[in-house]
């Protein structure tokens, strides 16, 4: 079988446009974050905190919200997009406002519970807020994303290998750009 561009080509921006209840919900977070800690503060015996003050309630719930937003407009537009490329995607396809709603709000919430749980390892293992953990910093909301949406879609490897690649690349071409613009300190 020889390789097709154009199915490749679909399937990477299939892959992209299921996935971005998880990168919107990221991004809120951060934006609309703030406030108090999911953590509450709290220490473990040793005095490290749990999480950060990195991950916060109004973070999660804005993220959330937004993941539940980006999934339900997925779901509104799905007929017009299964219509045009039904044939080509071979990925998983939100197909309605309903699904939408359930599919975006596993990708958003489970993005923002990924979050959490790479800063709680990143604090295990002794690495500080803003410092890099390669790797975990870039997949950590994505691969637990995954498995929140998993119950309701078929994922197939194609999609999660096509997922992981994207999402490392937008990673470092973000923040590589935010860096060169000097909107970040770091390049990570």
């Amino acid at each position: 079988m020889a390789f097709d561009f154009n199915i490749f080509l679909i399937a990477c921006l299939t892959s992209l446009y299921f996935i971005l209840p998880a990168y919107f919900s990221n991004g809120g977070a951060l934006a609309f974050g703030g406030g108090t800690p999911v953590d509450f503060g709290k220490c473990d015996k040793n005095g490290v905190r749990w999480i950060g003050d990195g991950v916060t309630w109004r973070g999660i719930i804005a993220g959330t919200i937004i993941g539940i937003i980006t999934g339900a407009v997925q779901g509104y537009l799905a007929p017009l997009i299964l219509a045009e490329i039904g044939q080509y995607i071979i990925t998983p396809i939100i197909t309605d406002v309903n699904s939408g709603i359930i599919i975006g709000f596993m990708l958003g919430f489970g993005a923002l519970l990924g979050d959490a749980l790479g800063s709680f390892l990143k604090r295990r293992l002794g690495i500080g807020r803003g410092k890099p953990a390669p790797i975990l910093d870039q997949l950590d909301f994505l691969i637990v994303a995954l498995i929140m949406v998993a119950p309701f879609v078929h994922l197939n490897l194609l999609f999660i290998v096509i997922a992981i690649v994207l999402t490392l690349a937008i990673h470092l071409i973000a923040n590589g750009g935010a860096y060169l613009l000097g909107l970040k300190d770091v390049w990570y």
